[in-house]
C-alpha cells in the first residue's frame, strides 16, 4: 500500500513538471525569423514599385495591415491629405498609451530612379527592395515575436517618404502629417531605413538623439553586431526622424546610407540579405528589454 502511495506521487510530481515545462516553452517568446522577414520583403517587391497613388502601394498598404492584425495588432491609417498629396500612414499598437515606443519604417518606393548610372533609366520607378521593403519586413517580423509585455511599442508604417526633388513633391510627407497630428508624448522614435543589404554598415547617425543611439548601439555590441553597428558617426540625414527631433521628441535613425543601389533601378530582391534584417531586427528586440 505504501509503495503504491509513493508511485501516485511520482507519478503526480513527473506530471506537473511536464506541465510546467510544456507552459515555460508555449510562453517563450519566439526567435526573430530572418527567413519569414526576408519573405515579406519578396512579397512586397512582388507587387511592384510602391509608388505613391499606384495599386501595388495600395496592395502593400494591405499586406502590412493583413500581417499586423494576424499577429493580434490593433490597426489604425491615418487617411488625410497633406501638402496637396494623400498619405495613408499605419500604425500597430496592443494598447492605447500616452508615452509609446514607436519603431518607424516607410513602406513606398521612390516615383523615379534618378541616381540610376544609365541615364535612360532615370524616369522609371525604383523598386525599393532596401529602400522601403527592407525596413517594413524587420518591423512586421518584430510584430509576430514581440512578447507580450511590450505593450507600449508601436510599430509605424510611413507613407510618402521617398519622393524629395520630384515636381510636386517633397521628402518626408507621411512622418511630418504623423508628428503633426500626434496626441501623445512618445518616449522615442526609432526609425529604421535602409537595412537590409549583405555589406550592412550602420553608422552614428548625428542628428540623432545621443542616448538612443547609445543604447541601441551597446544592445547592437552585446550581441556581437559590433561589425554592423558602427561605433562611429559618419552622415547627418534628412529622414523620417527629423519631424520628432524637430518637436523635441528622442527620436534615432537606423541606416546604411553606404548602399550603392540607392534611388536605381538595380534596388532589387537579389541585394537583400536575411542575414542583415536579422541582426536589426534582433538589436531592437535586444533594446526594448532595457526599456523600462
Amino acid at each position: 500500500m505504501k509503495r503504491n502511495i509513493i508511485l501516485v506521487i511520482l507519478v503526480s510530481v513527473f506530471v506537473l513538471t511536464s506541465c510546467q515545462n510544456r507552459m515555460a516553452i508555449t510562453s517563450a517568446p519566439a526567435a526573430f525569423d530572418s527567413d519569414r522577414a526576408y519573405q515579406d520583403a519578396v512579397s512586397q517587391m512582388n507587387f511592384g514599385p510602391r509608388v505613391p497613388g499606384s495599386t501595388a502601394h495600395e496592395s502593400a498598404l494591405e499586406y502590412i495591415q493583413s500581417q499586423l492584425e494576424a499577429a493580434g495588432w490593433q490597426v489604425e491609417i491615418q487617411n488625410v491629405t497633406y501638402k496637396d498629396q494623400p498619405v495613408q500612414n499605419i500604425t500597430a499598437k496592443k494598447s492605447d498609451t500616452d508615452r509609446p515606443v514607436i519603431l518607424a519604417a516607410h513602406y513606398d518606393s521612390r516615383l523615379l530612379a534618378d541616381q540610376d548610372p544609365d541615364t535612360t533609366l532615370r524616369s522609371q520607378p525604383v523598386p525599393g527592395a532596401n529602400d522601403g521593403a527592407s525596413g517594413v519586413a524587420v518591423l512586421l517580423e518584430i510584430a509576430r515575436v514581440l512578447p507580450a509585455e511590450n505593450k507600449n511599442v508601436w510599430l509605424v508604417f510611413f507613407d510618402s517618404e521617398d519622393q524629395g526633388n520630384i515636381p510636386g513633391w517633397d521628402w518626408l510627407y507621411g512622418s511630418e502629417a504623423y508628428a503633426e497630428a500626434l496626441s501623445v508624448d512618445p518616449e522615442a522614435v526609432v526609425v529604421i531605413d535602409m537595412i537590409g543589404d549583405s555589406g550592412l554598415n550602420i553608422y552614428r547617425e548625428k542628428s540623432s538623439t545621443r542616448s538612443l543611439v547609445d543604447e541601441i548601439w551597446a544592445s547592437a555590441a552585446a550581441l556581437g553586431y559590433s561589425n554592423e553597428f558602427i561605433n562611429e558617426e559618419k552622415y547627418t540625414m534628412l529622414d523620417d526622424q527629423t519631424p520628432f527631433l524637430n518637436k523635441g521628441i528622442p527620436a534615432v535613425d537606423i541606416i546604411d546610407f553606404d548602399y550603392p543601389y540607392w534611388h536605381t533601378t538595380s534596388d532589387t530582391i537579389d541585394k537583400i540579405s536575411p542575414t542583415s534584417l536579422e541582426v536589426v531586427g534582433k538589436t531592437l528586440l535586444t533594446w526594448l528589454k532595457t526599456m523600462k
